[in-house]
């Protein structure tokens, strides 16, 4: 197959994915792209879907975003409201059971979620599980909960306070 065709294919799919992504979180406002501006004031799943398949397909509320136009506003704090993708898939509690032993494959994968590089991942699992207590500080913490208190230990570590700085 030729590169530059195949090169191709992969922008175009990267930029699709990126616009459904930007459409799925809001990105730019509520507002933001022509499906929404076909389907406004629609409730459902079809309008919904159909918003997103038009934004998504057309890459205007991506264009909208660069440009300020499509009603988009770059400037919009981005928020997600459902439940955390930790708690959603129940990897929570195979978090804890692997900090409270200091290995394990969910611990690796909280590792990797996080951006620890594979070199720094059982530093990583060492670090978790000797703070343990502060990450999971009461039986009914949130996801959230276990997501700042190990950035704060992290940021507490030489080795692992450059994989803390997660963005506002």
């Amino acid at each position: 197959m030729d590169k530059r065709l195949l090169g191709k294919g992969l922008i175009v799919a990267v930029l699709s994915a990126a616009s459904f992504a930007a459409q799925a979180d809001q990105a730019g406002g509520g507002g933001c792209g022509w499906g929404n501006m076909l389907f406004e004031g629609q409730r459902g799943l079809a309008p919904h879907l159909l918003a997103t398949t038009t934004n998504g397909t057309s890459g205007n509320a991506t264009f909208g975003l660069t440009s300020g136009t499509n009603g988009c506003d770059s400037h919009v704090k981005l928020g997600y409201g459902g439940r955390s993708m930790l708690a959603m898939n129940g990897m929570l509690d195979s978090i804890a059971e692997d900090m409270a032993q200091g290995q394990g494959e969910a611990l690796d994968a909280y590792a990797t979620l996080l951006g620890v590089e594979k070199g720094d991942r059982a530093h990583f699992a060492q670090v978790t599980h000797a703070n343990f207590d502060s990450i999971f500080s009461k039986a009914d913490v949130t996801s959230e909960q276990v997501l700042a208190n190990t950035l704060d230990v992290m940021s507490k570590d030489a080795q692992l306070a450059r994989y803390a700085k997660q963005p506002a």
